[in-house]
């Protein structure tokens, strides 16, 4: 009879869990097209592929493009808007940032061990240079239905793997109007431009 009882607990649990899995007010998959396009370059946001969100929070692929530019939406669970662009090449590192932030919360150091691991065990091969397009906004903000955001910041990278001081003439001070690098030496170097 036990076993009974765990058998139906068992095929139970999991739909109730389901069912109870909370949802998030999430813009139309248009709208999250638009918006999330927005970071990119003009020439760029027509052909780019685009992820976004379902109310039940899961990341979906809204459109498929074909210029290697994959643009991301803006997570409605997050209390900031942010949408990033960036090229195809990065689709791993940034996937699996995404599934350890998922997993274990928003901590940098772990985010950037697990992938160094991933990295150097080949799971993860990082391009020679790629590029990410960032905008961000407080919520209040952003007015979905027009894609209209009040006071939005741009920030650039550009990914150049083991990049240092020495090998790039760029200094690791950060200093708005001039680009700056980070993480000099690991795979993730890359240069930040304010604009």
């Amino acid at each position: 009879m036990k076993r009974i009882v765990v058998f139906i607990a068992a095929a139970v649990l999991p739909a109730v869990a389901a069912a109870q899995a909370p949802t998030v007010q999430v813009a139309s998959p248009a709208q999250q097209i638009t918006l999330a396009v927005l970071p990119a370059p003009t020439g760029f946001r027509e052909a780019s592929t685009v992820l976004g969100y379902r109310p039940d929070g899961q990341l979906v692929r809204l459109r498929l493009g074909d210029n290697g530019i994959i643009c991301l939406a803006d997570d409605p669970k997050e209390a900031r808007f942010h949408a990033s662009c960036y090229h195809e090449s990065l689709e791993p590192f940034m996937a699996r940032g995404r599934e350890i932030r998922a997993r274990y919360g928003s901590r940098r150091e772990l985010s950037d061990s697990l992938r160094l691991i991933d990295i150097r065990a080949g799971r993860i091969k990082m391009p020679a240079n790629a590029v990410l397009y960032q905008i961000f906004a407080a919520d209040d903000s952003v007015n979905v239905a027009t894609a209209a955001i009040k006071s939005p910041s741009y920030l650039d990278v550009v990914y150049m793997p083991g990049a240092t001081t020495k090998t790039t003439g760029i200094s690791t001070d950060a200093m708005r109007g001039t680009p700056w690098l980070m993480y000099p030496g690991k795979p993730w170097a890359h240069i930040m431009i304010v604009r």
